[in-house]
C-alpha cells in the first residue's frame, strides 16, 4: 500500500505541471506547511531542503549570524561545524536559552511530532525530515513573524516572495540578508512528507484473523 501511495503522489504532482517551488500555482509546499503548523501548534511553518539550511534559516531568523555565540543543550560534529563555517560559535552546556530545538524525524518516531513540540520551549523549533525517506527536507516552525520573514528571505535569494523576486520591488529592505541562499523545498519532495506525516497520524492497522 505504501509504494501504491507514494506512485499516487507522484503521478498527482508531476501531471500537474508545478514541479518548482516558485509557482504560484503550487499547492504541495502551502499544504506541508499547514500540516505542519497544526501538528505543532505553531503559527508558521518554513520549509527548507537540508537540515543545515534549516539550523541556518533558524538563527538568522533570530538575527544570530557570524560572529555570535550559541549555547546549545547538545551538539553532533557535523552541526557545530557547520555553524562554525557561518561563524556561529558553539558553546555545549544545559544552562542557558537554546535558540532553537531539534528532531529528527522518522518513521519510528514520525507520530510523536505533535508531543515533542508541546515541550520545545525555544524561540524556533528545527525539524530534520529527511529521515522520512523522500530526500533531504526540514521545516522551522515558530511563533514569531520575524522570525519566519528573515528565515524565507534566506531561502530564496534574498527574496520574499515572487513579486519581490521577479519584479525587484523591495518591500523590506532591512530583511534583505547580506548573503543569500537557494534553500527551497521542491513540491515533489514536499508531496511525499505530506502523505509521509499523514500515514504516522494514522491508528496502526488491525488484523481481522482471531486467535
Amino acid at each position: 500500500m505504501e509504494l501504491f501511495d507514494t506512485a499516487t503522489v507522484l503521478t498527482r504532482v508531476l501531471t500537474s505541471g508545478v514541479v518548482m517551488s516558485i509557482e504560484k500555482s503550487d499547492r504541495e509546499l502551502p499544504g506541508l506547511e499547514r500540516q505542519l503548523t497544526r501538528l505543532t501548534g505553531r503559527a508558521h511553518a518554513v520549509l527548507l531542503n537540508s537540515r543545515t539550511g534549516a539550523l541556518h534559516a533558524a538563527l538568522a531568523g533570530q538575527g544570530i549570524g557570524h560572529g555570535d555565540t550559541v549555547a546549545l543543550p547538545a551538539a553532533d560534529t557535523a552541526t557545530e561545524a557547520f555553524l562554525n563555517w557561518l561563524g556561529v560559535t558553539v558553546t555545549v552546556t544545559a544552562d542557558g536559552a537554546p535558540p532553537y530545538d531539534f528532531l529528527a524525524l522518522d518513521g519510528g518516531n514520525a507520530d510523536r511530532l505533535a508531543a515533542f513540540a508541546a515541550t520545545a520551549t525555544a524561540p524556533a523549533l528545527v525539524v530534520d525530515l529527511t529521515g522520512l525517506g523522500f530526500g533531504p527536507a526540514a521545516a522551522v516552525l515558530t511563533d514569531d513573524a520575524g522570525v519566519r520573514d528573515r528565515a524565507e528571505r534566506l531561502k530564496i535569494f534574498g527574496a520574499h516572495d515572487l513579486r519581490t523576486m521577479w519584479t525587484q520591488e523591495e518591500a523590506d529592505a532591512s530583511l534583505v540578508p547580506g548573503v543569500q541562499f537557494n534553500y527551497r523545498l521542491s513540491p515533489l519532495v514536499a508531496a511525499c512528507v505530506r502523505m509521509a506525516l499523514t500515514q504516522a497520524a494514522r491508528p496502526a492497522a488491525t488484523s481481522g484473523a482471531r486467535s
